[in-house]
């Protein structure tokens, strides 16, 4: 009798949980960010559902059984960090001058990849796949944070300050040049040492942001756009 309550409790065991005698399932948190890990150094395509499963330390069919499908989990985990970094860059801040204000946002855009450095590659790779998730990307993150800018872009185009710049050019003005902070196998190619500190990175992104900002500002811009 009790073997067979035992065998009735094992065939009701919920979604993902491990059955008898399997290790436990990681946490949550764990389990997000061990996929950001798999699909930043594998990319979607080659992040198969057997080697998340491997990398994520559960069984075969668990990210089926909890999320539904692959794609659903890379949603969950995109959504996860995204959701903080964007947490983290700041609001409008009507005291401030719109020149200032956007340096300091697109400072704190690139201080925020020296931590969120797999975030930042898994962006940078899906930029150039013409795909759901791109959809997906664009409509819950890149649309809204690029028009965290918009209203100061708007009034510095207005004052004279900035040449009227396209919503495309704005954010390839602004976003690919994160792979400077991101891209350590290329950027030691180039000279830079190996490791580098937090500081470095987070001088390097500091001064990056000068260069961006110094450049949408420039005088010279207008014309440049309009050649």
């Amino acid at each position: 009798m009790e073997a067979t309550v035992g065998a009735r409790a094992e065939s009701i065991r919920p979604p993902g949980r491990p059955g008898a005698g399997t290790p436990a399932v990681p946490g949550e948190e764990s389990i997000l960010q061990r996929g950001l890990e798999a699909f930043a150094e594998l990319g979607y395509e080659h992040a198969s559902a057997r080697e998340l499963a491997r990398r994520l330390g559960v069984s075969h069919n668990f990210i089926n059984d909890r999320y539904g499908s692959k794609l659903a989990f890379w949603r969950a985990v995109m959504d996860s960090a995204l959701e903080a970094q964007l947490a983290r860059l700041p609001q409008l801040d009507p005291s401030l001058d719109d020149a200032e204000w956007l340096r300091q946002f697109i400072t704190s855009f690139y201080r925020s990849a020296v931590d969120t450095s797999r975030i930042d590659r898994i962006m940078l790779d899906e930029l150039s796949r013409d795909t759901e998730r791109l959809d997906y990307l664009y409509e819950r993150y890149i649309g809204p944070t690029l028009q965290l800018m918009v209203p100061s872009i708007e009034r510095l185009v207005a004052s004279g300050r900035i040449a009227p710049i396209p919503m495309d050019v704005l954010f390839f003005a602004v976003v690919p040049p994160v792979a400077g902070i991101v891209e350590e196998p290329l950027a030691r190619r180039m000279g830079r040492s190996v490791p580098t500190s937090p500081e470095q990175l987070t001088a390097m992104a500091e001064s990056l942001a000068a260069i961006v900002v110094n450049g949408l500002l420039s005088t010279g811009t207008e014309d440049h756009l309009r050649a």
